[in-house]
């Protein structure tokens, strides 16, 4: 089973992979959390300095991790789209072409968990875009994205809630 977690900066997705990492119910699964350090020290512009080749890198991870046959990653596809939707230096034209190729692989996941950002403060982990304004518009962007490829989608699923409620939320969806 693939699960994929989304949502804007900062609402605790990696904070969630790692709970459900801790389960015997996902002893079988590779979990993908949070590379953004990593990716930013070789040099790959982030958030909203991102390139196409970037965002290309990013789209590339999330299939990269599709391939696994349990899976649960603290980014999806539907992610990669919208930070590429909100990307000011991605010209228009190439932000088309981009989101026509990567919806292909938003099917593969068997659940996909939106994170919403509501009573979750932002965090500062020295990487992430801590700009209020900019995480807005990547939430809108990303609920966008859902609504339009709804039909692609085999289950997606709001989330909120303490980690422990989330985890339980997610639990009862799958009926692990």
């Amino acid at each position: 089973m693939k699960i994929g977690l989304c949502g804007t900066v900062s609402v605790g997705k990696t904070t969630l992979v790692n709970a459900l990492a801790e389960l015997p119910q996902f002893k079988d699964y590779t979990f993908a959390t949070e590379r953004s350090k990593y990716l930013r020290d070789l040099g790959i512009p982030l958030n909203t300095d991102s390139t196409l080749k970037g965002q290309t890198i990013f789209l590339s991870e999330r299939c990269a991790e599709l391939m696994n046959e349990n899976l649960i990653t603290d980014r999806t596809v539907i992610d990669v789209m919208a930070f590429t939707q909100c990307a000011e230096s991605i010209h228009p034209t190439d932000k088309i072409s981009y989101e026509e190729y990567a919806r292909n692989f938003i099917g593969e996941y068997d659940y996909i968990f939106y994170i919403a950002p509501e009573g979750v403060e932002i965090e500062d982990n020295g990487v992430r875009e801590t700009n209020v304004e900019y995480r807005e518009l990547i939430d809108l962007t990303i609920r966008q994205t859902l609504k339009t490829y709804t039909h692609r989608l085999k289950c997606c699923t709001p989330i909120k809630g303490t980690t422990e409620q989330r985890v339980k939320q997610i639990l009862e969806t799958i009926s692990l």
